[in-house]
């Protein structure tokens, strides 16, 4: 039986089907964009080549889910009784539908999610047979990974279900996946950090609360848990993670092999370690100031940073490769431990460095974007409540992606996306283009 979400996402694709044929076989001849040799050299930077039409990242307004910003997201998301932050499957709604649900249709997610929690014995198993000095994003995707032998969509696959419907089992197999995540990932956490002292999950709960319950953390940590997976669900197709799940889900391959995929990009350090980076260096911004007893002065504080800079060095947590305002998901976190983290002997300095930095950056005018991203102030939240494992903070990374991708994948499966596949040159041909060599004759 179809639950409500179902049905809304299946008019939903029928809808949006007549489109992207209609530019495929009308349009398909239009340019878009150029290549050019420093796109091509760069890591394709800023070259406009993917599709999605759950996330968009507007250089002036930040991330946008749906077309909505993240302050209005956070504003029109229904949110669980009691509680500041929206509810994790008001979100996943918006994401795969493009509309804020109701009541109703938020409860009816929330009961999918509890229904689907449960992982298999084999999970549990499988984590426990981890060195106890494994890292922890290795055993996520290690996880993730095993369930690919659950797959619905491999068995509808290889039973010859029509390419129109790999949706279906996609969408089964990613409610699957994502209610299991906060389980894997605390149970992670109580293996490596808590000598295995597990804390079984609470069906009564939403996704966030559930999280937060497993962790064994009070309020506002479920706050803390919601805030943090929606603004890092999604951030268009391009970065490593997005477009790893792309890719690889692209092969028609299934979620858990997609989604493990994308968990080994994001554990990479120039993608999901700026957070941890950003903690390290304010530790010893904090040592060097006398410790966290000593009140932060701003001079010094000036000081630390220009040194930073004069060694060639960056500052952790500021500017974006897209952004050009500081970054809507650092001021929602902002505006939350204002509220909260006030009187916290890190964030002080954080709040200290949201005022100094931007002016010194600009004085330096090496910058494009001065203000602070979302990576200045998460790890240092996760640190105030306790959870201050460096290297689990991929993870809770991870759990916020996933949902994202998720959805990402959803969609490229109703509109019958194809295998990517992008050509190559060699350097000789890109010398030829530029004109440095002549065209070599063939032998």
């Amino acid at each position: 039986m179809a639950t409500k979400l179902k049905e809304k996402l299946a008019e939903k694709i029928e809808e949006w089907r007549p489109r992207t044929e209609r530019l495929m076989e009308e349009y398909g001849n239009v340019e878009v964009d150029k290549v050019t040799i420093s796109k091509i050299l760069g890591g394709m930077r800023g070259l406009k080549s993917l599709v999605t039409d759950i996330s968009y990242l507007d250089p002036m307004e930040g991330i946008r889910y749906r077309g909505y910003t993240l302050p209005e997201v956070f504003k029109n998301l229904p949110k669980p009784k009691g509680a500041e932050m929206p509810y994790v499957e008001g979100l996943f709604y918006l994401l795969l539908t493009g509309e804020i649900p109701n009541d109703e249709e938020i409860a009816d997610v929330v009961d999918e999610f509890s229904r689907r929690r449960i992982i298999p014995r084999y999970i549990y198993e499988l984590i426990d047979a981890f060195p106890c000095c494994s890292h922890p994003m290795t055993i996520f995707s290690s996880a993730i990974l095993s369930m690919h032998r659950e797959s619905f969509f491999t068995k509808k696959y290889n039973a010859g279900v029509h390419k129109k419907d790999y949706w279906d089992p996609m969408y089964e197999d990613s409610l699957n996946l994502i209610a299991k995540l906060p389980e894997i990932a605390t149970y992670i956490y109580s293996k490596i950090y808590r000598d295995g002292k597990r804390i079984q999950s609470n069906p009564n709960l939403d996704f966030g609360g559930n999280f937060a319950f497993m962790m064994g953390k009070e309020k506002p940590y479920d706050d803390v848990s919601r805030l943090h997976f929606i603004i890092h669900s999604d951030h268009e197709s391009g970065n490593v993670s997005a477009h790893t799940g792309h890719l690889v889900a692209s092969s028609l391959s299934d979620i858990y092999l997609s989604i493990s995929a994308m968990v080994n990009g994001l554990a990479g350090p120039l993608h999901g370690l700026a957070a941890q980076g950003v903690l390290q260096w304010l530790h010893e911004l904090i040592e060097r100031m006398g410790g966290e007893e000593v009140e932060p002065s701003v001079e010094e504080v000036k000081q630390y940073v220009w040194e930073t800079l004069n060694s060639g060095q960056v500052i952790p947590g500021f500017g974006h490769a897209v952004l050009r305002k500081t970054d809507p998901r650092y001021s929602l976190q902002r505006e939350f431990s204002l509220k909260h983290l006030k009187d916290d002997a890190i964030f002080k300095y954080v709040d200290i460095l949201y005022n100094v930095v931007p002016p010194i950056l600009q004085e330096q005018g090496k910058a494009k974007n001065p203000w602070p991203n979302v990576d200045a102030q998460s790890g240092v939240i996760q640190w105030h409540y306790g959870v201050r494992e460096y290297d689990f903070y991929t993870v809770l990374f991870g759990i916020g992606r996933a949902i994202g991708i998720a959805a990402n994948i959803i969609w490229d499966r109703a509109l019958m996306y194809p295998l990517e596949r992008p050509k190559s040159l060699t350097t000789d041909m890109l010398e030829e283009i530029a004109g440095i060599k002549k065209k070599k004759e063939s032998k």
